[in-house]
């Protein structure tokens, strides 16, 4: 079992900004593994960082759920996310182990098979449940 942080962000347009990592296929949400003694949203912060050039304060990050399911890049593994709504504040960057970057129409993912499944499993539908939600 892995256990890693995962941060949604999204834009204007309401597009979830998506990741691949040097060496891989599949897009996911930014985030990682933590380091000894710090909790999910110390892990949402740091990776945030590191990956991106964004920072927030871990107060500014909200909860949207904690779910298990396969790696997406690790096979016979299961993984552990916490999942945090991020604000975005400024111009996403690629660094670190990232490669590429990518906006995604949560409404319009239809037929990719480049999504990790947490994302399609739990996170995109959380996402439309709470858009679907009055104000």
């Amino acid at each position: 079992m892995i256990t890693v942080t995962a941060l949604c962000l999204l834009d204007d347009r309401g597009r979830l900004l998506l990741v691949r990592k040097r060496g891989t296929a599949v897009f996911m949400q930014p985030g990682g593994k933590p380091e000894p003694g710090e909790t999910p949203a110390e892990t949402g912060v740091r990776e945030l960082v590191e990956e991106l050039g964004l920072v927030v304060d871990a107060q500014e990050l909200t909860p949207l759920g904690i779910w298990e399911g396969p790696a997406a890049n690790e096979p016979d593994t299961l993984l552990r996310a916490t999942v945090f709504l991020c604000p975005l504040r400024g111009l996403p960057v690629p660094a670190a182990e990232i490669e590429e970057l990518e906006w995604l129409d949560v409404g319009e993912m239809e037929g990719r098979r480049d999504l990790a499944p947490l994302l399609t499993d739990f996170v995109v539908p959380e996402l439309l449940a709470l858009a679907r939600e009055p104000d």
